[in-house]
């Protein structure tokens, strides 16, 4: 990587921070809440696909998955899901929205390191408003970056509406982040570069096939790699 980028821009869930993780956990426990109704498989297949039906209404995040979780419930158990059980979906989601923040290894000291050597570094991560600014102000990590930016979506266009904003040329900005879909290709796409680092658990809608040579593009293993391939 020979080029000088000026802006670096961070996704933050399963860059900077764990997050899949929780949303996994969460489901099993979903699944065995009714396991009196449908088997767990049907189970997980049913609430992803409530997930993305309610995505244009709800969009991402941790309060929709668990509206989705209690639409599921009673549409599978034919609405006799007891209120028990529909009390601990709710608990499930407010113990997701009061998890520690877990740093993804070395993604605090690259931050960091990359904020002290004068890159002006930004997130742009999707969410719920409210959850990814309490995880913010848990990860003490604000005062390292220029602009933060939660976004609805992650398409071409919501990229180019930020760097447009900040008065960034696409070639001057690199994106690292862990999902192809979300990070990676809309950023390619516009004339930017991207770094892909992925995390051992992937969200299906986050999944994408590419069999295409990428240009500006780079995979590593870990976060701590990314001062090496910068020439730090």
């Amino acid at each position: 990587m020979n080029k000088k980028y000026k802006w670096i821009g961070f996704d933050a869930d399963d860059t900077i921070w764990e997050n899949e993780t929780f949303f996994r956990e969460t489901e099993y426990q979903f699944a065995k809440l009714l396991s009196e109704f449908c088997d767990e498989q049907t189970i997980m297949q049913e609430l992803y696909k409530t997930e993305l039906d309610n995505l244009k209404d709800y969009g991402f995040g941790i309060k929709g998955f668990m509206l989705s979780m209690i639409e599921t419930a009673i549409r599978l158990s034919k609405g006799k899901v007891g209120i028990d059980k529909i009390s601990c979906m709710i608990e499930l989601g407010k113990c997701m929205l009061n998890k520690p923040v877990k740093f993804i290894d070395g993604s605090k000291e690259v931050i960091e390191s990359l904020s002290k050597k004068g890159y002006k570094l930004v997130v742009l991560t999707k969410g719920d408003l409210l959850d990814q600014e309490r995880k913010l102000s848990k990860a003490n990590i604000k005062q390292y970056f220029h602009h933060i930016e939660i976004m609805s979506d992650k398409q071409e266009a919501n990229y180019n509406k930020i760097l447009e904003h900040l008065n960034i040329e696409a070639r001057d900005f690199l994106m690292i982040g862990n999902s192809l879909k979300s990070d990676i290709l809309p950023v390619l796409n516009l004339g930017g570069s991207a770094v892909h680092i992925p995390f051992h658990t992937t969200w299906v809608h986050e999944e994408v096939e590419n069999n295409k040579k990428l240009e500006n593009f780079w995979e590593l293993e870990q976060m701590a790699q990314l001062e090496e391939v910068l020439g730090l």
